[in-house]
């Protein structure tokens, strides 16, 4: 088992996510070509200036009204996207089977980032439950995505510290990390591709239609 996930189902996971996400942006460009607005109303502009805009913190008005949403999900998705990358027991694997490395975070680092998704999971289940607006739109595929997303860092944090039967959380960490990579394409989880494209969209309309900020 160990075997076969260490090695060719890291293979299919990253055909199936790679392959996947250039099949998602494909079909929206090509869906946005069709239409007669979308980029005809396109501001190269305006589009940079909403993405720097909603990349800093607290620098638009509805952060500024959320302060501890915001500090909680800018932690939450900088921890998300870089601990995996930057992890040295992820970068070590790479360059065994590929003999490719870059520059890691310390383990104790690491550590900290993996309890910040794990406790930003935490709030976001807990704000599902408890507000009413948020709960009213909340079904049940929501709760599964929000367990696709922090298992892995779940069980590769009892794996680092080896609570359990050890071999047992790594099979189960590497399970969970290819299950949330092949389910990015084709889940809500795909705004992380699609991010840039309705930034830019959302700013070129404000910025360059309606002359306004949308922030």
């Amino acid at each position: 088992m160990y075997e076969f996930l260490s090695g060719p189902m890291v293979w299919i996971a990253f055909i199936i996510f790679i392959a996947g996400s250039l099949y998602r942006i494909i079909y929206m460009l090509q869906g946005a070509k069709k239409d007669k607005i979308v980029f005809p109303h396109m501001s190269f502009k305006h589009s940079v200036a909403s993405l720097i805009h909603w990349m800093i913190p607290f620098n638009s008005r509805y952060m500024r009204q959320r302060p501890i949403f915001t500090i909680i999900s800018f932690a939450f998705h900088i921890c998300l996207v870089f601990t995996p990358i930057f992890l040295l027991a992820h970068i070590v694997l790479f360059d065994e089977s590929w003999n490719i490395s870059w520059w890691h975070i310390p383990d104790e680092v690491a550590d900290w980032m993996a309890i910040v998704v794990i406790a930003g999971g935490i709030f976001y289940l807990l704000r599902r439950l408890t507000d009413p607006v948020v709960n009213n739109v909340t079904d049940a595929s929501d709760y599964l995505l929000l367990t696709i997303t922090v298992l892995p860092f779940i069980t590769g944090f009892i794996a680092y510290h080896q609570w359990f039967d050890n071999r047992t959380m790594i099979i189960l960490h590497m399970i969970a990390g290819e299950i949330m990579l092949i389910a990015i394409p084709f889940t809500r989880l795909s705004h992380m591709l699609f991010f840039v494209f309705t930034r830019a969209y959302y700013g070129s309309e404000s910025g360059y239609i309606r002359r306004s900020k949308d922030w």
